[in-house]
């Protein structure tokens, strides 16, 4: 294999947005529950502008920001 298999991922999960109250779990990252998208997209931005952070949208709707 390439250098690719010995690397190891060099990003860090700063914070987890999502609408639905089952995926609000605990860990090293911040987990924020939204009342309704609009609040998900200006918490999610405001996060990663503040963290100098990007942000990367999910299948599911949720956000993760991370750096």
């Amino acid at each position: 294999m390439g250098k690719e298999s010995s690397t190891k991922a060099s990003f860090e999960i700063l914070a987890y947005i999502t609408l639905d109250p089952n995926r609000v779990i605990s860990g090293n990252a911040l987990a924020l529950l939204a009342k309704d998208i609009e609040e998900q997209k200006i918490i999610t931005q405001d996060i990663a502008k503040s963290m100098k952070a990007d942000i990367t949208q999910l299948k599911c709707g949720d956000y993760m920001v991370y750096r």
